[in-house]
């Protein structure tokens, strides 16, 4: 597991919409920033092989990598650690366990978890949620300090959206890509 203190400020999260392009995108990543592997629209064994070669680039980077997926398999496929709702968190401490949350109740949910970070989101607009309500960047902020747990802003991220949130911690997937 990671030291929190060292927990990546930069994260890149995977998925159809960037598979064509995700190789460079680690490549473009500060050294030692943190990558969620996602790719839902694979089968099984499709997603197998390419978490394999996306880790390998991701490790070549010293980025950590993150499952969106069971704990169990992201033990077996030797992620760093894995990604999602509260309710899918592992009870042992052996894998990074980064929560999704999209309100306070999902942050508490988060936090009794034993979430190392909380993804809040959406922050702004976004593709992946077209029709979400989205945060904005004062609530996104009187959410994220109400916690004691890291929070990385997801959401419509990008470099100028990011400087203008004003956050330490952050996440994309178009906005890295």
């Amino acid at each position: 597991m990671a030291n929190l203190q060292s927990l990546p400020e930069l994260w890149l999260l995977s998925d159809q919409r960037n598979d064509a392009c995700v190789e460079e995108a680690l490549a473009r990543l500060p050294r030692g920033s943190g990558f969620v592997f996602r790719h839902y629209h694979l089968d099984r064994s499709a997603r197998r092989a390419r978490f394999a070669a996306l880790s390998a680039c991701a490790r070549r980077r010293d980025h950590l990598v993150i499952l969106a997926g069971s704990p169990v398999l992201a033990k077996q496929w030797r992620a760093d650690g894995v990604y999602g709702a509260a309710s899918g968190m592992p009870r042992d401490d052996s894998l990074l366990k980064l929560v999704t949350a999209h309100d306070w109740k999902e942050i508490v949910a988060a936090e009794r978890a034993g979430a190392d970070a909380t993804l809040l989101s959406p922050v702004f607009p976004t593709a992946s949620h077209p029709n979400a309500e989205t945060l904005g960047a004062v609530r996104f902020r009187l959410l994220a300090r109400k916690t004691d747990v890291p929070v990385i802003a997801l959401g419509g991220m990008t470099p100028d959206t990011a400087k203008r949130l004003g956050w330490p911690r952050w996440a994309a997937i178009d906005g890295l890509s």
